[in-house]
């Protein structure tokens, strides 16, 4: 089983969050939490950090795990569930990815906008409850 991170990035004030867009499948052209893949035998927080700075030159954060989806059906895999918060806004790039940051207060639901059937949104509405 395949297994993945995906990381919420608010900025300094925490009214924005930092997404990528994607360019390829699925979800070409949709808003996406940065994240990747979890290497064998990584454990998922290291990833988290790993990938925090691989996409997005972030190293100075603390995160916080906050859920884990297992899918089981077709190409299972395991997506752990990451936040954080920047204490100073820095420059944040990706040699891959168009980095955004977006409002909290967008509908994260929205299937036209972000990536995930809505996950997005459920994830962000959890971590709402444990600010």
């Amino acid at each position: 089983m395949q297994s993945l991170n995906v990381i919420w990035v608010f900025n300094p004030n925490a009214d924005k969050v930092l997404m990528c867009k994607r360019h390829k499948n699925p979800y070409k052209g949709l808003y996406n939490l940065v994240g990747g893949k979890i290497e064998t035998g990584e454990d998922g927080l290291t990833a988290a950090y790993r990938e925090l700075k691989e996409e997005t030159n972030i190293t100075d954060i603390e995160l916080v795990h906050v859920m884990d989806f297992t899918y089981f059906l077709a190409d299972s895999c395991r997506v752990e569930v990451y936040f954080g918060k920047l204490t100073n806004d820095i420059d944040v790039h990706g040699d891959e990815k168009e980095l955004v940051w977006i409002d909290v207060r967008e509908n994260f639901f929205d299937k036209n906008r972000f990536a995930g059937e809505g996950n997005i949104g459920h994830i962000f509405e959890i971590i709402k409850q444990n600010l």
